[in-house]
């Protein structure tokens, strides 16, 4: 049961609450501190008791250690410091000593420890900035303003006098809405909405101080809210193998029976004749101490030492994980790190990858890449750009001059009076001063601050190229070009929203002139453009290759506007700002009456820089049979631009977009995409699916969510955006329940904790957003690139080694312990062994140990090169067609023949029994230690035949067991009575290994044993080949390149290939009949600028006057220092 589950139904339910203002014993809430441990002082034993006793191995050292490392991660969150208001003064607190009804204080750069309410802050309007990376993952900042009624309350004295309350919904996990109403004594009731409410986890930016009324804390902060409780994980080959030990139980529970009952019958036969070995009183049989001897006889036969050795193995296999140089960031100096070993095989069964966009696919930078101005194109660096190809792999992320626009013949162009050179003079001088961005003076360098990183982009691109914005004043903006300083006076600001898909900016030039400057996306400034405007088709082409790129594009035009056309708009939109109703509405249609008759002047490439080699990594993984699902926090526009630039989409793919706000209207879309797929629902078709949080909170209702999964699973591609963590880790939950396949979830930052956790298996990528993801994954990596290996090669080669020791564990245990059944059959069932005890107990220990860590650790299906030059043999472990009940078994009833075998064939040999020389005759043990060596000889070959890839620890581990016993077997006969142990034993070797019977049986019996599955495996390599066969009989023949058929020809030699293939898409040739499918080309617009906030755009950039310097505020300087430290 997921704890995230019952948090959010219990959630839901809670009621509305009330907060007193300066009356605290009127709050009784959630306290402040907060716990994400799995165990609290009462539940640590049951649960621990209930973990180990659930799996068969003992992994107390582990658990107890990540028990350690999340109460330590909690103190040091608890012990945090903060600024409240007690007492008519500011005190320095501990976060877990935060109140509901608490006022705190909060500085630049500092995270806020609780929800609050915004009463007022240092910057214009009372407004201030957060950065929320660790709850949606975006990277923009993101716009808070105070109520107008309290933006004025700054002091000790007005703060202690506030009198009233806050009554607001209850706790629950909806980052984007809150409903809230503050009453204050002697005024009316005002709403409080979400633009008003600073979340726990966000931290303040680019202002200088807030201040706030807690409304909720602890567990009860939205962010808690999203957490999703830490689930004890066990792999799929785990848990098979757990059931069959329980089902081996069974069976020798079934021995014991039969062998007791046969003992009760042979009795009864030969009771008369064996009257030697009767008791003079005949008692009735004990059946119940017979049960229990032969449970002791047969006891060995369920594989303890398997769990010891996989224990062993898997840690060495998550060392090679961790000390694998190819996976090692040698920027950062960060490794690879297997957090467990439990889920080593489980990497090399994945179906289902979940992965975060921001930071984990891209690295959290923005640039201007190219830009086409008058018809040419600049920056097309191509042939630099892949000369520099290896060099980025090391230093991905970081922003270089290599890396960022620079093309000399812009600048020549604009030195020499080129034609073009009046247009690329307005062309750098509208990116200059067409934007929301803030500058910021650290001395002698200037600091662009925004809440769009795309603007940011822009003016910093432009600032390369020598036009640099370097103040802001209320009602201008000044920018220094070609060594001169121009200032442009602003008139109006023509917001930026999704409906619009532009921004424009009406400024009067430096030489009088009224000019309107846009940009914005292709479509709605094409459809704008004046029959005057120049380079349209030229820019257009650009545009397309642009968008083939995965370059986030914007097309940038201008219009000079006479005196009377802009007095005479102004009238319009003046009326516009004054209306009651729909007033946005009516301003948009303002805007869209003067933003007419453009001229173009070209277009920008912004690069949201992909980490290294992440389109070759998804394409490999995508070849791999691996179905990639990203969820993320960010604008549906950004994800989808990503989406093409990471090569998860393609261009001529359809895109099924569900945008609706209800659940009739989800439900209806829903139905009829599924609908309108026929028969290739539930088929990959070359399809995407495209959804966002609101629309997926219906997606997800019980009536809808059967369907939603269907469509989900029909589609190549699955992008769901602006989800909250919870959401995340619901859809992760969903395809984990309902679908029976492995999944993965990998991501960066504090909203990918609940994926991550929620997954089979959680990679967290070391990045920008903290260390919480890494915490809280399973194993950790530098680079979302590392995946393909990670998967590919250490999570194949561990499937592999993993299923094959386990296989090779039951097999030698049946072998050797069925021989006591068989035994029992001659001997009347006694009880009595055929086999030295200290034999018995070494065979698991000493004489077979070697060859299962051999196959656990050595082993390799094929090389490395291989599986990352052929991704699709990665196919054979995610089926799992190579371990399952069907297979373990097969593999027991082999033991039991080959047992049968080894016991019977040298019991008929000496039949008649034999003389020795000196006239001594043989007894049960010169049996029993023929039928052992014999046993550890076709044991150990048995592991030869298993082996794929040869090596020295290979030999070592056969030929190496098989001396040993021989040199064991001499010595230990001949230890008494100097040792005193095993008398029985005195003089076995001596009469053993001169017997010639015994060495004909030293070929012959192991030889008997094996040939059958020496035939099968021939057989079955010749008749039934698969692409790992020809992948390995290439390899052998030391062929670089193995040509494999495509997906449009037709192999006989491949048709009849047991191996599943990867299968691709279908071609999707349904005809939809809604209008939520895109199947046009894909044209992005780089704007993630924040819209529809309390403040507007023209309010924004009318507040900041950067020739003035901002204070400190009210907060004590001792105080402050304290926070900081």
């Amino acid at each position: 049961m997921m704890g995230w589950r019952q948090s959010l139904q219990r959630t839901d339910m809670s009621k509305a609450r009330t907060i007193y203002l300066n009356e605290p014993l009127k709050n009784t809430f959630c306290k402040n501190s907060i716990s994400t441990a799995k165990y609290s002082m009462w539940s640590f034993l049951p649960l621990y008791l209930y973990l180990q006793f659930s799996k068969a191995a003992n992994a107390f050292f582990l658990f107890i250690t990540i028990l350690q490392k999340r109460h330590l991660a909690d103190r040091l969150v608890n012990s945090k410091s903060t600024i409240v208001l007690r007492q008519n003064a500011w005190q320095v607190i501990q976060w877990k000593e935060v109140n509901v009804g608490d006022i705190v204080k909060a500085t630049n750069e500092q995270f806020l420890p609780a929800d609050v309410v915004l009463i007022s802050s240092s910057g214009p309007q009372a407004s201030c900035y957060v950065a929320t990376s660790n709850l949606d993952g975006e990277t923009n900042l993101k716009i808070r303003q105070a109520l107008l009624e309290t933006a004025e309350m700054q002091t000790e004295k007005q703060l202690s006098s506030l009198s009233g309350k806050i009554e607001c919904e209850g706790p629950n996990c909806h980052f984007n809405s809150f409903t809230g109403t503050l009453h204050l004594n002697g005024s009316s009731p005002v709403p409080v909405g979400p633009e008003q409410v600073l979340l726990r986890g966000t931290q303040l930016k680019n202002t200088e101080w807030i201040l706030g009324i807690v409304v909720y804390t602890g567990l009860e902060t939205k962010f808690m809210q999203n957490s999703v409780k830490s689930l004890l994980k066990r792999s799929s080959v785990e848990k098979v193998t757990n059931l069959q030990i329980l089902v081996l139980f069974v069976l020798l529970l079934v021995m014991s029976l039969v062998s007791c009952v046969g003992g009760m019958l042979w009795k009864d036969k030969h009771g008369v004749d064996i009257w030697y070995i009767m008791k003079k009183e005949h008692n009735t049989h004990s059946f119940g101490f017979d049960i229990l001897m032969f449970i002791i006889l047969y006891h060995n036969l369920i594989p303890i030492s398997l769990l010891v050795t996989l224990e062993i193995v898997k840690y060495v296999q998550a060392l090679f994980i961790n000390w694998d140089e190819d996976m090692h960031y040698k920027a950062n100096n960060v490794y690879a790190m297997a957090r467990t070993s439990n889920l080593n095989e489980e990497l090399g069964q994945v179906k289902y990858l979940f992965s975060d966009k921001t930071g984990t696919l891209t690295c959290n930078i923005m640039t201007l890449k190219k830009c086409t101005i008058a018809g040419i194109i600049y920056g097309d660096q191509s042939s630099r750009s892949d000369a520099g190809g290896k060099k980025l792999s090391q230093s991905a992320c970081s922003v270089t001059e290599a890396y960022e626009f620079n093309d000399p013949t812009l600048l020549r162009n604009l030195k020499n009076n080129h034609p073009t050179k009046a247009c690329i003079k307005e062309f750098l001088t509208l990116l200059c001063v067409c934007h929301t961005v803030v500058p910021e003076r650290d001395g002698n360098n200037i600091n662009y601050q925004a809440s769009s990183p795309d603007e940011a982009a822009l003016v910093k691109g432009a600032k390369k190229l020598g036009f640099v914005f370097t103040t802001r004043t209320p009602y201008s903006v000044t920018i220094e070009a070609m060594g001169e300083e121009f200032t442009f006076e602003i008139l109006n600001v023509l917001e930026f929203s999704s409906n619009r898909k532009r921004m424009s900016i009406i400024v009067r030039t430096p030489t009088g002139q009224v000019r309107l400057y846009c940009k914005g996306a292709d479509s709605v400034i094409y459809e704008r453009l004046s029959e005057d405007s120049l380079f349209v088709e030229e820019t257009l082409t650009h545009l397309e290759y642009f968008a083939k790129e995965g370059l986030r594009t914007l097309c940038v035009a201008y219009i000079d506007l006479t005196e009377a056309e802009y007095q005479q708009w102004l009238v319009k939109y003046k009326e516009a700002s004054t209306v009651v109703q729909d007033r946005t509405q009516s301003l948009e249609d303002c805007y869209d009456t003067i933003e007419r008759k453009f001229l173009l002047l070209g277009a920008t490439a912004i690069e949201d820089r992909l980490q290294a080699r992440v389109p070759e990594t998804i394409t490999s993984l995508l070849k791999a049979n691996i179905r990639i699902w990203v969820l993320t926090g960010d604008k549906q526009e950004t994800a989808i631009n990503i989406a093409y630039s990471c090569k998860l989409l393609s261009g001529q793919m359809p895109r099924i977009q569900l945008n609706t706000d209800s659940l009739e209207a989800t439900q209806e879309v829903i139905n009829q995409s599924c609908q309108d797929l026929g028969t290739l629902l539930g088929k990959e078709n070359d399809l995407a699916l495209i959804i966002d949080g609101k629309t997926l909170k219906h997606a997800l209702h019980s009536e809808v969510k059967k369907n939603f999964l269907s469509l989900a699973l029909s589609c190549r591609a699955v992008l769901c955006c602006r989800l909250s963590p919870l959401q995340k880790a619901e859809i992760v939950d969903l395809v984990k329940k309902h679908v029976k396949a492995i999944t993965l979830a990998i991501g960066d930052g504090a909203n990918d904790v609940g994926m991550i956790q929620t997954a089979h298996v959680g990679v967290g990528i070391s990045g920008n957003e903290g260390m919480l993801a890494t915490n809280n994954s399973d194993y950790t990596i530098a680079q979302f690139s590392y995946l393909e290996k990670l998967l590919l090669v250490h999570g194949a080669w561990n499937y592999f080694r993993v299923t094959k020791c386990i296989l090779y564990c039951f097999y030698k245990n049946v072998v050797l312990y069925i021989i006591e059944l068989w035994f029992a059959f001659m001997n009347g069932f006694s009880g009595q062994i055929i086999i030295d005890r200290w034999c018995i107990s070494l065979y698991n220990l000493v004489f077979t140990s070697l060859p299962p860590f051999t196959l656990g650790i050595c082993e390799q299906c094929c090389s490395q090169e291989s599986l990352l030059r052929h991704p699709q043999l990665y196919t054979v472990s995610q089926t799992g067609d190579t371990f399952n009940i069907k297979v373990l078994w097969i593999q027991c009833v082999n033991a039991l023949v080959h047992s049968f075998i080894l016991f019977w064939l040298p019991t008929k040999m000496l039949e008649h029994d034999m003389v020795l020389q000196g006239g001594h005759t043989t007894d049960y043990l010169f049996l029993g230690n023929f039928i052992y060596t014999y046993v550890v000889v076709t044991v150990c070959l048995k592991a030869g035949l298993e082996t794929l890839s040869w090596n020295k620890f290979s030999h070592l581990g056969i030929w190496g067991s098989i001396a040993l016993w021989l040199v064991f077997f001499a010595v230990y006969s001949s230890l008494w009575p100097t040792i005193p142990i095993s008398p029985e034993m005195t003089g076995q070797a001596n009469m053993v290994l001169v017997c010639p019977y015994f060495w004909l049986g030293f070929f012959i019996v192991p030889f008997a044993c094996l040939i059958q599955n020496v035939m099968w495996k021939s057989i079955r390599n010749t008749c039934k080949r698969t692409l790992l066969e020809e992948v390995r009989e290439m390899e052998s023949s030391r062929v670089q390149e193995l040509d494999l058929p495509r997906d449009s020809e037709k192999s006989p030699r491949m048709e009849t290939a047991n191996l599943p293939k990867s299968p691709s898409p279908q071609p999707c040739e349904v005809v939809f009949r809604n209008n939520s499918v895109d199947l046009g080309n894909p044209h992005g617009y780089a704007f993630s600028q924040v819209e529809q906030t309390e403040i507007s755009q023209e309010e924004l950039v009318r507040a900041y006057d950067t020739t003035k310097s901002i204070t400190m505020g009210t907060v004590p300087s001792a105080l402050s220092e304290a926070v900081l430290e």
